[in-house]
């Protein structure tokens, strides 16, 4: 049976949207917030124009990609391929907790080298305490007992954060509570509950993600003035579709951390790929304020498991997939409806 035109012309568009996230580093990569001017409390785009034909069409892409991962994992191939990841980064798994230690001493230097900022670029500040406590973090992580008063730290200025900008918008970075846990349990050398802190931080860094890529599809236009700077960007494809596309490819990837061994290392490898090579195109201020989550992917990447787990079946994945998205899309609007007294349709 021939496809239509449009469905063809789609998964064509998905496929170079894809490869241009990777390659070409595009806004799926680039925290909007830290180079273009934004307001969270304004009016996103109502649920009836996201939910539109092409991102019908782009989720059903994502969901067919992710159901073809699982069942290729399920196969001698897939067992092999496994086995290659595991190999080719033993010696990352097996320093982890030392990458998480100096990547995040780099990082908590840099921004308090930076100065004015609590955690990301765009939370600003002029408290002399939070340069301390930074410096405290970072100094707390060079030796394993003092780990967990560096945790501390970052929780504090995650409070600090939604003191000064709200919890609405610090929802877009739950991963420092998942690196705050990880960093503790190292340093007590403790699971939390028979959770492996690993496991916390990659849900974190998983939920993260996926919120985010919400955000590319109710505030697509905080990103135009990006694409007016770099017109190649959008691969020539028209901007209010590559925001959706952008938008589906990191929900699909974000989702992929939660699954299954391959599919989440492919999936972090990917997210990988394309954080580092924002670097290239975004510089500095983009290096130090993803390189926590690029420590993070690396950690899920590498990470191997002495025990079998839980095997999820790929018919599941339609299902999981479908229920993730929708609870994401309706708590960020009905939480911003509430919050702000915006319109959800």
């Amino acid at each position: 049976m021939k496809r239509p035109p449009v469905l063809s012309r789609l998964l064509a568009a998905f496929a170079l949207v894809f490869v241009s996230a990777i390659v070409f580093a595009d806004s799926a990569s680039a925290h909007v917030k830290w180079f273009c001017a934004y307001n969270v409390a304004g009016q996103p785009v109502g649920l009836e124009q996201v939910l539109c034909p092409d991102f019908e069409y782009l989720v059903g892409v994502s969901i067919l990609a992710l159901m073809v991962g699982a069942l290729f994992e399920r196969t001698r191939f897939g067992i092999y391929q496994l086995n290659a990841i595991a190999r080719v980064t033993y010696f990352i798994d097996e320093n982890a907790e030392l990458m998480f230690r100096a990547g995040g001493a780099f990082f908590f230097i840099a921004i308090w080298g930076f100065g004015g900022i609590i955690l990301t670029p765009e939370l600003k500040t002029n408290s002399a305490v939070v340069g301390a406590i930074q410096l405290m973090i970072a100094a707390g992580l060079l030796w394993r007992p003092t780990m967990p008063l560096s945790a501390l730290g970052i929780v504090a200025l995650f409070l600090i954060g939604i003191w000064n900008y709200g919890l609405f918008h610090m929802a877009d970075y739950p991963i420092f509570l998942g690196i705050a846990a990880y960093i503790a349990l190292a340093g007590l050398q403790r699971d939390f509950f028979g959770i492996k802190a690993i496991d916390i931080v990659r849900w974190s860094a998983g939920i993260t993600l996926m919120w985010a890529s919400i955000e590319k599809w109710a505030y697509p236009e905080w990103s135009f003035p990006l694409f007016a700077q770099h017109p190649d960007l959008t691969m020539g494809f028209d901007p209010m579709f590559f925001m959706r596309a952008a938008g589906a490819i990191e929900f699909a990837l974000a989702f992929s951390l939660m699954w299954t061994p391959l599919v989440r290392r492919v999936g972090a490898i990917l997210l990988l790929s394309m954080f580092v090579s924002a670097i290239f195109q975004f510089g500095k201020v983009d290096m130090i304020g993803h390189s926590m989550i690029i420590v993070v992917l690396l950690a899920i990447a590498a990470e191997r498991r002495e025990k079998s787990e839980l095997v999820r079946y790929p018919w599941l994945v339609p299902f999981s997939y479908a229920g993730a998205l929708t609870i994401f899309l309706a708590t960020y609007y009905v939480a911003h409806s509430v919050i702000y007294g915006t319109s959800i349709s």
